[in-house]
């Protein structure tokens, strides 16, 4: 595994004199970073404005990269909700976790990041797309159903739906069976919440540990809020080169709506960041912004994914940790892939 250890991170740009013991030391003085780890549902890796797409508006991640790292070679280890979601989890491949499609259940004694830091003292907390729990008789069966607590892999906040992609009627449970509503837009209502919990645990002594998992720009393309559809109603839309004369009209239509909905998940960004500033914990919380997997629209006249195709398979993938980094964007070419993400978060930690 391609792991990076707070180690690996502390020595990037620094001077010849810096030992790592004495890097340790320095690190051993300052109390346990947060952790908040956002990401999206096929958000390929191209379609941001740091990453060169004409058509994508995303000045908070363009920011978020000029102020961090930027994994330039991501790649989701099977591009597909499911199994990418066992494997940010356990830090293992499918064939390991066993949850190697769509909707097989990832087990409960399965060690996850949830438990590993909560048992290190940290709050934990998961808001949105699970897609964990999954449907033992292959008829998406338990996609809307409630999540009992023992099978919530170690996170005690929980406002979570296994899986559903109806943006602007989207349920979810807490620690009930009663069936709750997020208000309008979900991405932008979870991201309230995420806020909420950010300024509550801001002020207690042990750290935080929140994921967001927004369902968004999966497809329904057409549903993003008004506002950002207005942005790419007539805009004209450059595709990739590798879509053929024939996908044109199709993937510019949906690409019209996928590009609104990352306007809408930019805004979400740029509130959470403004938030961890305003509540005086973004020096010392690790941020990570990535997806699930990608998305084909058009190129090679394929849709959707779980293909072996950069749009499929290539991921964003930001982080910030000022307080160890600096505030200086460097990119990273080293090749990552979903299971080194536990362990990499776990070193920084």
């Amino acid at each position: 595994m391609a792991t990076l250890r707070r180690r690996d991170f502390l020595g990037m740009g620094m001077g010849a004199g810096a030992s790592l013991l004495t890097l340790r030391a320095q690190a051993k003085l300052t109390p346990p970073p947060n952790l908040l780890f956002v990401f999206a549902d096929q958000w390929r890796g191209q379609a941001t404005g740091y990453a060169g797409d004409p058509n994508a508006f995303t000045p908070n991640l363009d920011q978020m990269a000029r102020a961090g790292l930027n994994l330039t070679n991501t790649v989701a280890v099977c591009p597909v909700c499911s199994p990418y979601r066992g494997s940010l989890m356990t830090g293992q491949y499918p064939l390991t976790h066993g949850v190697f499609i769509n909707d097989v259940p990832l087990a409960s004694e399965a060690n996850c990041v949830g438990d590993i830091y909560k048992q290190a003292g940290y709050a934990t907390g998961y808001i949105g797309k699970w897609h964990l729990n999954g449907s033992p008789k292959g008829r998406h069966e338990r996609r809307g159903a409630f999540i009992p607590r023992d099978r919530r892999q170690g996170f005690d906040l929980w406002q979570v739906l296994e899986c559903t992609h109806n943006y602007n009627r989207s349920p979810y449970f807490g620690d009930t069976p009663d069936k709750l509503v997020w208000e309008g837009y979900d991405a932008i209502a979870q991201t309230r919440e995420a806020q909420s919990y950010i300024k509550k645990h801001a002020k207690e002594s042990h750290p935080f540990c929140l994921f967001l998992s927004w369902g968004p720009p999966h497809n329904p393309y057409e549903t993003a809020p008004p506002k950002y559809r207005k942005l790419y109603a007539d805009r004209e839309i450059k595709l990739r080169p590798n879509v053929p004369e024939r996908s044109a009209k199709s993937a510019t239509r949906d690409l019209r709506g996928y590009y609104a909905h990352i306007a809408a998940l930019d805004d979400c960004m740029g509130q959470l960041l403004q938030t961890l500033r305003e509540a005086g914990v973004h020096e010392n919380t690790i941020v990570v912004f990535t997806s699930d997997h990608g998305d084909m629209l058009g190129s090679h006249g394929l849709t959707r994914k779980l293909l072996p195709w950069d749009e499929s398979a290539l991921v964003p993938f930001l982080l910030q940790y000022p307080q160890a980094l600096g505030g200086t964007g460097r990119s990273v070419d080293l090749p990552i892939s979903t299971p080194d993400i536990l362990p990499t978060l776990l070193g920084l930690s």
